[in-house]
């Protein structure tokens, strides 16, 4: 079995939404399923966590930059007519 990805949805997210992982739309059933409140991702999903003192004191040297992988995912829904963007969910292992 292939590592998977959950991530949660916030609470006051509706029911009928679009999800975008680094901007790309991704399509229930192909790209993402749905197990409660939670979005689940048949492959993993690249999140540099926080930076380190030293990786931090690195950059900032000019010695290192951050290579790591980093993907963003974000949800677009309707609330009261008006398109919003809840954006910076959190990937986790499944």
């Amino acid at each position: 079995m292939s590592p998977r990805t959950r991530v949660e949805l916030p609470d006051y997210i509706p029911s009928a939404f679009e999800v975008y992982v680094s901007g790309v739309r991704q399509e229930h059933g192909r790209d993402f399923t749905i197990e409660g409140r939670s979005l689940v991702f048949p492959r993993p999903i690249a999140h540099e966590g926080k930076l380190g003192f030293w990786r931090w004191a690195s950059m900032w040297l000019g010695i290192a930059g951050t290579y790591r992988g980093h993907e963003t995912v974000d949800v677009v829904y309707s609330d009261g007519g008006r398109r919003e963007v809840e954006t910076g969910l959190q990937p986790q292992p499944y």
